[in-house]
């Protein structure tokens, strides 16, 4: 009997990843909790178990490809024997169903006598039938590397590149940059030989020597330039080579192409002056040539899309308070060095926020709920979820169980997952199952915002900036160190009354920390 191996729950705003690599092959000897995958987000990177052990009986989905939580990885058949037995295959109907690249070998034209392997439009998730071809990074005639580039499809959820199966000849390109192309459609053949792989080997050996430039000035053993920089540095007359890429691989962005723009023109000669003109307003042709026109990718579409349609799902609304910090920068002030010294970590504001948000939530159970169809879910457990700036994006952590633990107990935690965070090790365990949200746009020195639901919770706090104020105290005017605290909830379920009393809480506590230690 086989055991199934899945896509794993990948976080609560993750619905997809991209196969990097896989550890095992088929007929392989495989333990118990043995890595045997790795699965790339756009937050993070995590190793997927085996969940029993045995042989590696099958692999269902090849290096590249996008998959969905859930979707079928792989089977492990149990015992030794069964590493003996070769996987049976499957049609060819059902290899484009489950989204592999198909490399059916045919006869053709051959010029070497070689055989000819299609590529096809890999699946990118069952709700994706279709994508764009975005750059195409091989012309015909061309000799191309197993697993080497071919061309860039784009789809409504990732932008994903094809790789070539075999090595060989690119014979035929049967699409060009724009094109929209269906699920299982053909992109290219190429052409297979002993005498291609020979030329592989020969060229591969003259670009140690000297690596070729292509039309941007890309070295081939570098990732190719985005769509976008592409075209811009065609337009700017600059090489990929004089662009530093901050991208995946050192690819080079947009952005980096703007960025040598700006310094080659900041280091350019200042042209001599000129006689002063009359204003005039210029003229639409004008403004056309000094525009530029970008379409929009289709991850780009999407988050567009789902944006809109989380604002229109839930009947989302946003209160505002703000809370004095002197109390909690004054206790800080005085205990953070014998704190540091006892507990080994930093008395920062995350500690004394998420105890203050797991006193209100015990208070205000709707904002610790959720809504499921026509039930109303309870959580009578505080699972915060604290947001984190990476280099990869916003990754949302989460801190189990946090009404559990001492401030000691969460500003550990909070160190551990944001270190875990930044270096990519974030386990999808550690980012799934989160009941509220804290999100600190004050780290960026934004003074007030109203934070975006993070679904299917109902409540998130936005901190912000803290800025001294002049306010009214016992009579007299005091400048006051202040913080702006928002609270979007979905009215749905939580009435404005407890958003109110959940906020005002919330502020209480931090302006009076002895309710802490009280529980008050």
């Amino acid at each position: 009997m086989a055991t199934e191996i899945r896509v794993p729950t990948l976080g609560e705003s993750v619905t997809e990843a991209t196969i990097g690599r896989w550890f095992k092959n088929v007929g392989d000897a495989i333990k118990i909790d043995e890595p045997i995958v790795e699965l790339e987000t756009d937050k993070v990177t995590v190793e997927v178990p085996a969940p029993a052990a045995g042989t590696l009986e099958e692999v269902a989905v090849k290096e590249g490809e996008t998959v969905e939580v859930g979707a079928l990885l792989g089977a492990i058949a149990d015992g030794k024997a069964a590493g003996a037995e070769k996987p049976a295959e499957k049609p060819a109907k059902k290899e484009k169903e489950e989204g592999q690249v198909k490399a059916e070998k045919v006869e053709g034209p051959a010029g070497a006598g070689g055989k000819i392997v299609e590529v096809n439009v890999p699946s990118a998730g069952e709700s994706v039938t279709e994508a764009e071809v975005g750059e195409i990074y091989k012309k015909v005639g061309d000799v191309v590397k197993a697993d080497e580039a071919i061309l860039e499809l784009e789809t409504d959820k990732a932008a994903q590149e094809i790789m070539a199966p075999v090595t060989g000849v690119l014979r035929e390109l049967m699409v060009k940059t724009g094109d929209e192309v269906q699920v299982g459609a053909l992109l290219a053949r190429i052409e297979e030989s002993v005498a291609d792989s020979t030329a592989v080997k020969r060229e591969s050996g003259e670009a140690a020597a000297a690596p070729a430039e292509n039309e941007t000035g890309a070295r081939e053993t570098a990732r190719p330039p985005a769509p976008s920089a592409a075209k811009l540095l065609k337009e700017q007359g600059l090489k990929a080579s004089e662009v530093a890429g901050s991208g995946k691989d050192g690819q080079v962005l947009k952005g980096d192409v703007l960025a040598a723009m700006e310094q080659r023109g900041r280091a350019a000669p200042s042209e001599p002056a000129e006689a002063p003109k009359v204003a005039r307003a210029p003229a639409p042709a004008e403004d056309e040539a000094r525009e530029e026109r970008v379409k929009m990718t289709r991850l780009r579409q999407t988050i567009a899309r789902r944006l809109k349609e989380a604002q229109q799902t839930a009947a989302m609304l946003t209160t505002f308070n703000e809370v004095d910090m002197t109390a909690v920068m004054d206790l800080r002030k005085k205990y953070k060095d014998l704190f540091e010294k006892r507990h080994g970590v930093k008395l920062g504001f995350m500690g004394f926020f998420t105890k203050a948000v797991c006193h209100a939530l015990h208070e205000i159970p709707a904002v610790n709920a959720e809504i499921d169809g026509t039930d109303i879910i309870y959580k009578n457990f505080c699972h915060i979820g604290v947001a984190v700036g990476t280099e990869r994006g916003l990754v949302v952590p989460v801190v189990r169980d946090a009404d559990r633990m001492g401030i000691a107990e969460v500003e550990k935690e909070i160190g551990r997952l944001g270190a875990a965070a930044r270096d990519g090790k974030l386990s999808m365990a550690e980012m799934q199952g989160g009941t509220f949200t804290i999100s600190n746009g004050g780290v960026y020195g934004s003074l007030m915002s109203t934070p975006i639901l993070n679904a299917p919770q109902s409540g998130i706090l936005g901190m912000h900036k803290i800025q001294e104020r002049p306010m009214v105290v016992g009579g007299e005017i005091k400048i006051r160190p202040m913080m702006y605290l928002a609270l979007s909830y979905d009215h749905r379920i939580v009435d404005g009354k407890e958003a109110v009393t959940f906020l005002v809480r919330v502020k209480e506590v931090l302006e009076d920390p002895e309710r802490l230690v009280l529980d008050l």
